[in-house]
């Protein structure tokens, strides 16, 4: 099985990296210490604080895996490669929802970056997808678990 692509912008790499750096140096540390106290209380058939301790090492070392394994895959999006001309991941993208006309502007970003609070959105979300390869002044329609959304494409940008 061939795993997917992973895209990041150089922000989003330096994000990961750094959060594989401090699971990897202090948090390891911390649950390894959390554990040795653990067993300092003796019979751990029935320590709580152990098997807690053990629960969070494992979900540790799961989040490690998982950011090695999307580093390791990543595709780097170069802000050079980023087209003006047609929607790509990386673009800044003003639209315009057409219902409410009200702007809107998303970045679209590899799924491992997507943060809807900050305007960074998937381009595997429904209207990341959507406007993927559309250019200034086209009019998309998006389905949403609401309905359906027309936006128009006002801008993009690096």
């Amino acid at each position: 099985m061939t795993e997917k692509e992973v895209f990041l912008t150089v922000e989003g790499l330096k994000k990961l990296e750094d959060e594989l750096d401090e699971l990897k140096t202090v948090r390891r540390k911390e649950v390894a210490e959390r554990i040795k106290q653990a067993l300092a209380f003796g019979d751990i058939s029935e320590n709580a604080e152990y098997d807690e301790a053990k629960n969070e090492q494992a979900q540790l070392e799961e989040r490690i895996v998982k950011l090695e394994n999307m580093l390791r895959n990543a595709k780097i999006i170069d802000d050079e490669d980023i087209s003006t001309d047609r929607v790509s991941i990386g673009s800044r993208v003003c639209v315009k929802d057409l219902e409410y006309d009200e702007e809107i502007e998303y970045t679209i970003v590899g799924s491992a970056e997507a943060d809807p609070y900050e305007g960074k959105i998937s381009n595997e979300s429904p209207v990341g997808n959507a406007i993927l390869g559309r250019k200034k002044g086209d009019i998309v329609e998006v389905q949403v678990p609401d309905g359906k959304i027309k936006y128009e494409i006002l801008s993009i940008a690096r």
